[in-house]
């Protein structure tokens, strides 16, 4: 049981000078070097949740975050199923699509991409590519007119702004007098978006839903259903709840499904970033181990005194484990102080840095995130925190159990 006295002498040996300076450097060094590791562990966690947020969130701007389709990749009856998905709890918004794939033509510029028709007045409901207009809006889209919406890197690559022409050519065929020819059709290029996603910004187009459907004859059919939900992350036991309401035969894919491979790498980058850390935290950590032996060689004479006093060997090792958890807390306290001021303020410091020294680290032109996004979660914080100083309190176990072990007779032979 740790008493007054352990506790006492613990703090004076911590307080105490050095005779010997260097076990003083040493202690100082590995104080520093737990609140480095604490300080950048806390630091580039929450920079990696943040890219993770802000790359979930602009996916999920032009995904939804859960489709429905039927047999064949077509819905029928779409407005009775849509009723019945708004009636299901956690379903904020319902829109249909039809979807397909199309070559886009202007003049020698020729762009792969995908189309995709909605109903402009329900898109919002789903998705914010409404927000993200360079140019024009969703509401030109207008049944019958074969206007068409670009992303920004598709209209560049495509040579066209708004005003322009851009000829479809869908992997369709007609049957003709002259033969079977490939089914194609004019539109008029009324707006320009940019998500922030190369991926969607390169190839997404948007029409209305009903020239969609005449450009792929699907009739009164759709692709499907888009949802957006209240909670997102709610979005497997939607999904599942969703599945058993409808009649066999509807596909339900949550966004965790359609984009898995992608979220679980940067899980598993995550992780194994903080693996790494943690092993730099570790050896700062352990470096207590060398400091306390020191120590205890430089205390010898005063242990053998406490023994020859009474003092038990279970009090001379709390001794010392008071003094090694003194070091590891106050390193581990500094480092979560200075880590949660860094990624709380990482929107000011890194510009800062960058011009001081006259660099960029994300050059807008290059990286479509060109800020250091930050989301600090206090559970990660109080983890990190909890592990370093348990690995402070497992350090210290060897030199603590080496002092109890000191026999007072040896060590004041030469004193």
């Amino acid at each position: 049981m740790l008493r007054p006295l352990e506790f006492a002498i613990g703090l004076r040996y911590t307080r105490a000078k050095r005779r010997n300076h260097f076990i003083s450097f040493i202690s100082l060094a590995s104080m520093l070097g737990i609140t480095i590791g604490v300080m950048a562990l806390i630091t580039v966690l929450s920079v990696m949740n943040g890219f993770e947020k802000e790359l979930r969130a602009r996916i999920l701007g032009v995904v939804a975050h859960a489709t429905v389709s039927g047999p064949g990749n077509l819905l029928a009856g779409w407005p009775d199923v849509a009723k019945t998905l708004r009636d299901i709890d956690g379903v904020a918004g319902v829109a249909p699509y039809i979807q397909g794939q199309a070559m886009m033509v202007n003049g020698k510029h020729v762009s792969g991409g995908i189309i995709r028709g909605v109903l402009p007045n329900l898109e919002g409901e789903v998705s914010n590519v409404g927000e993200k207009m360079v140019k024009g809006s969703l509401d030109e889209l207008r049944a019958g007119d074969f206007s068409i919406i670009l992303g920004r890197e598709l209209a560049a690559a495509l040579r066209v702004g708004v005003g322009d022409k851009v000829m479809l050519i869908i992997p369709q065929t007609t049957v003709t007098p002259v033969g079977t020819l490939p089914r194609l059709r004019r539109f008029t290029v009324t707006g320009i978006f940019e998500v922030g996603m190369y991926e969607y910004d390169s190839a997404l187009a948007i029409v209305h839903i009903a020239d969609a459907a005449r450009l792929y004859q699907t009739n009164d059919a759709v692709s499907g259903l888009r949802l957006r939900l209240t909670d997102l992350f709610a979005a497997p036991r939607i999904a599942a709840e969703i599945r058993n309401t409808l009649p066999f035969g509807h596909r339900v894919m949550d966004w965790t499904q359609q984009h898995a491979n992608f979220f679980r790498a940067v899980r598993m980058e995550k992780m194994v970033m903080s693996i790494i850390l943690f092993l730099i935290v570790s050896v700062a950590a352990f470096n207590l181990v060398s400091t306390l032996v020191m120590m205890v060689t430089d205390k010898q004479g005063d242990v053998a005194i406490l023994r020859t006093m009474g003092v038990s060997p279970g009090s001379i090792m709390a001794i010392f484990v008071v003094q090694g958890a003194i070091i590891g807390l106050v390193g581990t306290l500094a480092g979560v102080f200075f880590g949660v001021a860094l990624a709380t303020h990482i929107d000011t410091v890194v510009p800062a840095i960058e011009q001081f020294f006259g660099v960029h680290f994300l050059a807008a032109d290059v990286y479509y995130i060109s800020e250091l996004p930050s989301d600090m979660r206090w559970e990660d914080v109080t983890g990190i925190a909890g592990i370093t100083f348990a690995l402070c309190l497992l350090a210290t176990l060897y030199p603590a159990w080496r002092a109890a072990g000191t026999h007072p007779a040896e060590a004041l032979r030469y004193e």
